[in-house]
């Protein structure tokens, strides 16, 4: 996908269901952490904090007792407005969406406590700007070698970079940027998909195989895949994931 197409992409996912994947039945071994909860131990009640690529803010608003002011943004305009919508429905009063490019952060130096990023493109620059002296930066990011089954079966693959090339980028610009005690972590786990309709619903609302279902074939692929993959525990793939926590 080039990134006129990513973006209307996630426009259609903001519009069908925000980044809501609570209803897939999914069974992980081998996961380390929970990002979000990662970042309420860096967060302190006073803090203000900055959350890159929020999707549908469900994350966000699972944390809002958690510090004094919490700042969502996202690129697309569907799910900002899917986020607000939730924001509604939580009754959370501080807590505040904005669409925004990371790019571009519309805010005033060292603005933010804490800035948080999953699964999104973010600037070290920009982030290091906003960020308070002190300050933590966290980022959780998909490995090269993600769903690789899916990937060798279908031909194609949200990633064709050498497994790790992402953590050096960051963590090289990280530290040209001046930031303290860089930390990472990272995860392989397997995954398991209880139903077919879970594994679909995944590859629907993810970039995972690019153009998913755009080609007929895609359908027949799919299911080769699952008779080959099935288990007594679900459908076999697995996640990988990198974690950096970094202090300004």
């Amino acid at each position: 996908m080039n990134s006129q197409e990513y973006m209307q992409f996630y426009d259609r996912v903001g519009l069908l269901n925000g980044w809501d994947f609570s209803q897939v039945r999914c069974i992980s071994e081998g996961v380390k952490w929970n990002f979000y909860d990662e970042v309420i131990k860096n967060c302190k009640a006073s803090d203000i904090l900055l959350d890159i690529g929020t999707g549908g803010g469900e994350n966000l608003l699972s944390m809002a007792s958690s510090t004094a002011l919490l700042i969502g943004i996202d690129l697309s305009h569907a799910m900002v407005e899917t986020a607000r919508q939730n924001m509604q429905k939580a009754a959370s009063s501080n807590v505040r969406f904005m669409q925004m490019d990371a790019q571009q952060l519309q805010f005033p130096e060292s603005f933010f406590n804490v800035v948080s990023c999953k699964h999104s493109p973010f600037w070290v620059s920009e982030a290091a700007r906003v960020l308070t002296q002190g300050g933590v930066f966290l980022t959780q990011q998909v490995r090269e070698c993600d769903k690789a089954n899916l990937a060798q079966a279908f031909g194609r693959g949200q990633s064709t970079r050498e497994d790790g090339a992402l953590l050096d980028q960051y963590m090289k610009e990280l530290r040209d940027a001046g930031f303290q005690n860089i930390e990472y972590a990272e995860y392989d786990a397997v995954e398991y998909y209880e139903r077919e309709e879970d594994l679909l619903f995944l590859l629907m609302h993810t970039p995972i195989i690019p153009r998913f279902g755009h080609e007929e074939a895609d359908f027949r692929t799919l299911q080769q895949f699952i008779r080959d993959y099935r288990t007594d525990q679900g459908i076999q793939t697995n996640s990988a994931r990198f974690m950096i926590v970094a202090r300004k």
